[in-house]
C-alpha cells in the first residue's frame, strides 16, 4: 500500500548528517517519512542501491552510510515527498 501525494505532501521529510557514535563516520539520516516498516524498508533498499552504500532502518528512520544528503533529496522530491536538507 502506497502512502497518498497529499499524505507525502504533508509529511516534513528531513534528510541531515550525523556522526555521533560512530567513530566519526558520517550518515545520512532521512527522518520523517510516514511509512510503514515494510514500505519503510523498501524505500530504503532503493536509495541504498541509488547511493551505492549501505545502511540501514533504525527506529522508523533511514541510515544511508557516507554523506549522500543532496542525492537524497534529489530523489525523494522526484518521488512527490516534501524533502528537506537539514544541519550543515
Amino acid at each position: 500500500m502506497k502512502a497518498t501525494p497529499t499524505l507525502r505532501g504533508a509529511a516534513r521529510v528531513r534528510v541531515g548528517r550525523q556522526t555521533a557514535g560512530r567513530s566519526g563516520k558520517g550518515v545520512s539520516v532521512v527522518t520523517g517519512l510516514p511509512l510503514s516498516g515494510q514500505e519503510l524498508e523498501a524505500l530504503a533498499t532503493e536509495l541504498k542501491k541509488l547511493c551505492g552504500a549501505g545502511g540501514a532502518v533504525k527506529d522508523g528512520n533511514i541510515e544511508i552510510q557516507g554523506d549522500h544528503r543532496d542525492r537524497l533529496v534529489q530523489e525523494l522530491v522526484r518521488r512527490g515527498y516534501e524533502a528537506k536538507r537539514s544541519g550543515g
